[in-house]
């Protein structure tokens, strides 16, 4: 069973971004300053070498254009993985890029396959699917966060454009199902207001007392309350001569 966890900031929702980010872009500036080439250390399906593509693909661009359309949706999603499902983030990072990595060097075509974007679909194919599975409020609004913004990447997972790896883009779908449905996750706490307690005494409730039994608003309510003791003294008279 999912056990409950409490949402909270850290610093990983920050750092992990950055960090991801960061590394893609250094590795582009390390071409683009000493004119060299990474693309050869990509994935390539069912070579011996291509097997190293499987960890250092997604930190490979092959353009400006390519590096930038991965960047934000990189970002976002690795802070949505951190924050809303943080015990397990860090494992299902390292998996999705393995996993995705290895169907994509199976099933592709014989070519260099390059980018994040591999990864991107990993994230956004968890954290949709582990929502809905989960049936908790938040994690089911995260999901739909997710495909009103990233819903068209569904169309990148089709064989629609001859320079795109769209066999990178549905081995990370694939792989982001395959961990939403095999990943056990902390589910966040649902807060219960004091009324929704069993040991909840309506007596004591600083708003309720404002009203009756019957649902009255009491006017005046502290003059309602309190009490007037009236003291009587009694004086023994004396004899008097």
């Amino acid at each position: 069973m999912e056990s409950k966890d409490t949402l909270k900031f850290t610093n990983d929702v920050l750092v992990a971004p950055m960090l991801a980010v960061l590394a893609i872009w250094t590795v582009f500036w390390v071409e683009v300053k000493f004119h060299v080439n990474l693309n050869h250390f990509g994935v390539y399906p069912r070579a011996l070498t291509g097997l190293r593509g499987i960890v250092l693909s997604p930190f490979i661009h092959g353009s400006l254009e390519h590096l930038y359309n991965n960047t934000i949706p990189l970002a976002v999603l690795t802070a949505f993985l951190f924050y809303f499902y943080r015990s397990v983030a860090v494992k299902v990072f390292i998996l999705g890029v393995l996993i995705s990595g290895l169907v994509t060097w199976v099933m592709a075509r014989p070519s260099y396959h390059i980018g994040a974007s591999g990864l991107i679909y990993v994230l956004a194919s968890f954290i949709f699917f582990k929502g809905i599975l989960a049936k908790n409020y938040r994690l089911v609004a995260l999901s739909l966060i997710v495909v009103f913004i990233y819903g068209s990447m569904i169309w990148y997972i089709f064989p629609i454009e001859e320079e795109i790896s769209w066999e990178g883009h549905l081995s990370g779908f694939l792989t982001g199902l395959l961990l939403a449905f095999t990943t056990k996750v902390k589910l966040p706490a649902v807060r219960k207001y004091a009324w929704e307690h069993e040991d909840y005494n309506e007596d004591e409730d600083p708003f309720l007392r404002h009203f009756d039994a019957d649902g009255n608003f009491i006017e005046n309510l502290d003059e309602a309350e309190e009490e007037i003791q009236i003291k009587y003294h009694y004086k023994e008279s004396g004899n008097e001569d």
